[in-house]
């Protein structure tokens, strides 16, 4: 079994939010896969599924961000997971926007999510790190996290969460490469290759000289 985590605020205030994007992610999955409806438990929603051959529980801690470890702490030791068994999907201020980051282990970065995560099960779980961008100066950061989405971005938002359904299922069964190209897949797709020039003597035209004489003047021209 599985835990993925989406990080964010509950509420409507906050449902578009840049900092909720994580919460974006797991509902994408669990309307894209057919998972069972949201119910409360461990102080946020929790919705279970399959995702390939795993089972997978999608969990949406509503303590607020800064208490999320609360909520994930209590999950984990319900269904007697390791950290390993845990991924948390977050808003990441130094990606940039769309560009996303799989990522096991390691420090949370300052961000308060993942230090209350740290807090309640260590850091041996693995992210999912979703660019946002950053406004440019750290004054402007929380008001940057707490403001909605811009109507520019809704175009690479939905790539981004359309591929993270997408490669789910290779998540949830431990294949990270697999995953992270599915996301590719939709947010920076092949270019189809160029179509070759069509060869200019080949596509000439015959020219058919144009001959409007009369069948007499054509007798009389070839005894000239």
């Amino acid at each position: 079994m599985k835990l993925f985590v989406g990080l964010g605020n509950p509420g409507a205030k906050y449902a578009q939010n840049r900092h909720n994007i994580g919460f974006m992610a797991v509902d994408r999955i669990a309307e894209d896969h057919g998972f069972a409806p949201w119910r409360a438990k461990f102080q946020g929603q929790l919705s279970e599924g399959r995702l390939g051959r795993e089972r997978v529980v999608l969990l949406k801690p509503e303590t607020f961000m800064n208490l999320s470890g609360q909520s994930v702490g209590e999950a984990m030791r319900f269904f007697k997971l390791e950290p390993g068994d845990v991924t948390v999907f977050h808003d990441e201020l130094d990606l940039a926007p769309g560009k996303l980051r799989l990522k096991q282990g390691g420090g949370h970065a300052g961000h308060n999510g993942l230090r209350s995560i740290h807090g309640h099960i260590g850091p041996d779980y693995a992210r999912v790190r979703l660019g946002i961008g950053h406004p440019g100066h750290k004054d402007r950061v929380a008001h940057y996290v707490l403001t909605d989405f811009a109507k520019a971005d809704a175009d690479w938002l939905d790539d981004l969460l359309r591929g993270i359904s997408d490669g789910a299922a290779h998540l949830a069964e431990g294949e990270g490469a697999k995953f992270t190209n599915a996301v590719a897949l939709r947010t920076a797709p092949p270019k189809p290759a160029p179509k070759p020039k069509p060869d200019a003597r080949a596509t000439e035209p015959e020219v058919v000289p144009d001959d409007s004489r009369s069948p007499l003047q054509k007798l009389v021209d070839k005894f000239r």
